[in-house]
């Protein structure tokens, strides 16, 4: 049997680095495009900058809603005032109210 050590040898090495390549290759590509990748790490930033702001809204939201609910407590709110201003912001009046229409001149 005939062979050809010189031919066979750079055939092996030639298929070695092709090989490496292409391992090179698809980890490169796995790396840019994965699931892990550097794609998803920037569409993963955008979306933390956008609930960020979210959450920065509704921080604020819930801060507006907690000094509106702190006017409300019974130590800072004098609940005859706060009856006087509802009914005087809702035309209501109670059962007991004496009511006096003056015609005007």
């Amino acid at each position: 049997m005939v062979s050809r050590p010189r031919i066979r040898s750079i055939v092996t090495a030639l298929c070695l680095y092709v090989l490496a390549a292409l391992m090179i290759g698809y980890f490169g590509i796995n790396a840019y495009t994965g699931s892990r990748g550097i794609n998803a790490r920037k569409d993963l930033d955008a979306q933390i900058a956008e609930l960020t702001a979210e959450l920065a809204v509704a921080k604020a939201e819930r801060e507006v809603w907690q000094r509106r609910v702190s006017l409300l407590k019974s130590e800072s709110l004098d609940p005859d005032l706060l009856d006087e201003r509802a009914r005087a912001l809702l035309n209501y009046v109670d059962h007991r109210d004496v009511v006096m229409i003056v015609k005007a001149r």
